[in-house]
């Protein structure tokens, strides 16, 4: 294996840990933290204070993350310019954390701005956003560098510290209730801490000089410009296409904040936490590897004078082409073993994990939506990092229209299911669906195109991806058969807690589960399996 396929290999696998202990280790403290807050102070902070956040992030920092991946080993260590690029994110940063704030702290619901600490805390969310800023140029020389333990180390200091502080104000609050209803402020101060520990661990690694834009004594004298042109402009790109783009993953918590009731916005909140644990801990970390994977496989040096990039070697459209649509079969398989045994058995997990007042929120409803939103999350992931790793600046103004068709159909059909429907929270579950559906399918046009114009078109075959027959006849009847066996247990109001696991009617529904799924675990790897081995990139010969 050659040393970079060994480096981002060991990214990847560095990323899923990362996310599997900091998500086990908040999982296990949320368990407490959800009794000691409420629905609507958990849904005023998971939901309104977040995507507040997530904006001032996301828009200040994800074209140019996205830039600089692109960008050529040389060209990042040769020029000031480019490596300066990591600074514009800071200075978009302020401005839009004062008007976010602003807007929002204005805007915001009558019921919302009246809680305790309410105005205090969304500014320190603002301060949090902007020192979270602060180790943008150290992140991305991390992972210009693929050293990706330095992040490792520094989200998952700032993971562990936020949770812990933020259960431990909520816990001296539930035992001192004449101090007043700190939650907001508890949820606040936690992300203030999350972010002084990510800066502080970059700085720890890498040295306050990174804190400081390098200037070239040559600027002047050889027309060197204290950021690199090119790489500006696609970032600037790619920004505008991350505004579409960040309403459409976040638009949910938007229109929940229209249309939903303070308290079931706690519930839908607590059940997109459970909902995304394995999108956060399988998913993301895969799809930034996999941006990382394909921009250096696929995306040669930018020339100086022109946006154009020069034809990607065929070897490499070869390697990118299997391991596209190597992911997707193993996606595809096992979002079909989720549809399949997951349903069936949501009613007795949620005994087992929510507390009693948040049954009655629309937590239920929107967990069991989310089985269904996953694999289409999963899917949409690896073919979206592929999009954005090889598409010139044209390709982004055109998607960035078709995003935009995307989050009208989006929001359109959201408000029609809220309007016209019973589905109550599940409602935006269900219209990104839809919403992600039509990406998936501009993705695949997008990539069949990319390899047609590249004379590569017979490389990618999209049908390799699907199920083998054996697989999927096993699954389907597996899954019936679950919910036929789900039929005799009956979940009483009072079934609540892990007591609940250990009746004798649980035990058996649960190993009959897992006998199935072992089936059809062995089917998927006899049949399937061979498959993937052949077309995941070999080991070089020496």
């Amino acid at each position: 294996m050659a040393p970079r396929d060994a480096n981002l290999l060991k990214s990847s696998i560095s990323l899923v840990g990362l996310q599997l202990f900091s998500r086990l280790f908040t999982f296990g403290l949320n368990q407490t933290l959800f009794r000691l807050v409420s629905p609507s102070a958990y849904g005023t902070a998971a939901i309104q204070f977040e995507f507040m956040l997530s904006t001032i992030l996301f828009l200040s920092r994800e074209g140019v993350r996205n830039t600089l991946l692109r960008a050529h080993e040389d060209k990042m260590k040769a020029k000031s310019g480019v490596t300066n690029l990591s600074f514009l994110p800071i200075a978009l940063g302020i401005p839009l954390a004062i008007l976010m704030t602003s807007l929002y702290g204005t805007h915001a619901r009558r019921e919302v701005q009246q809680q305790p600490h309410f105005t205090i805390s969304i500014w320190i969310y603002a301060l949090a956003a902007f020192v979270e800023l602060l180790s943008e140029p150290m992140h991305n020389t991390a992972m210009s560098e693929l050293r990706t333990d330095v992040r490792v180390k520094a989200e998952g200091l700032g993971v562990t510290v936020k949770t812990v502080l933020t259960f431990l104000v909520l816990y001296y609050d539930s035992r001192h209730p004449s101090g007043g209803d700190v939650a907001l402020l508890a949820f606040a101060l936690g992300q203030l801490s999350y972010s002084v520990c990510v800066v502080a661990k970059y700085i720890a690694h890498y040295g306050a000089r990174h804190l400081v834009p390098k200037i070239s004594p040559h600027i002047k004298d050889k027309g060197q410009a204290l950021l690199d042109p090119s790489l500006l402009g696609l970032s600037m790109s790619m920004t505008i296409q991350s505004v579409v783009k960040h309403f459409l993953t976040e638009g949910d918590k938007f229109i929940l904040s229209w249309f939903s009731p303070l308290q079931d916005q706690g519930g839908y909140a607590i059940a997109v936490n459970y909902g995304s644990l394995i999108a956060r801990i399988g998913f993301q970390p895969v799809e930034e590897t996999l941006r990382v994977f394909f921009s250096r496989t696929l995306s040669p040096p930018i020339q100086e004078n022109t946006s154009a990039a020069l034809r990607p070697k065929q070897e490499g459209l070869i390697t990118a082409a299997r391991t596209l649509i190597s992911l997707l079969a193993i996606q595809i398989s096992f979002s079909l073993l989720l549809i399949a045994f997951a349903p069936p058995y949501l009613p007795l997990l949620l005994r087992v994990l929510l507390p009693p007042r948040y049954l009655e929120t629309s937590a239920p409803i929107v967990l069991r939506a989310w089985i269904y939103y996953i694999p289409f999350l999963a899917i949409n992931g690896g073919l979206e990092a592929f999009v954005s790793s090889v598409a010139r600046p044209t390709d982004l103004a055109r998607q960035s229209r078709f995003m935009a068709l995307f989050s009208a159909l989006y929001i359109s059909t959201a408000v029609a299911f809220y309007r016209f429907t019973t589905l109550g929270d599940a409602s935006l579950v269900y219209a990104n669906i839809i919403n992600l559906s039509a990406r998936i399918a501009y993705c695949i046009h997008f990539t069949s195109r990319y390899y047609s114009s590249n004379n590569s078109k017979q490389i990618l075959s999209w049908p390799r991806a699907s199920p083998p027959i054996p697989f999927l006849l096993a699954t389907v009847v597996s899954g019936w058969m679950v919910r036929m066996n789900s039929q005799e247990i009956q979940v009483a109001e009072s079934d609540l807690g892990l007591r609940f696991l250990f009746r004798r009617g649980t035990i058996s529904h649960i190993g009959y589960g897992a006998a199935l799924s072992v089936i059809c675990l062995s089917i998927w790897w006899k049949t399937q399996a061979h498959f993937i081995s052949m077309t995941l990139p070999r080991k070089k010969e020496s």
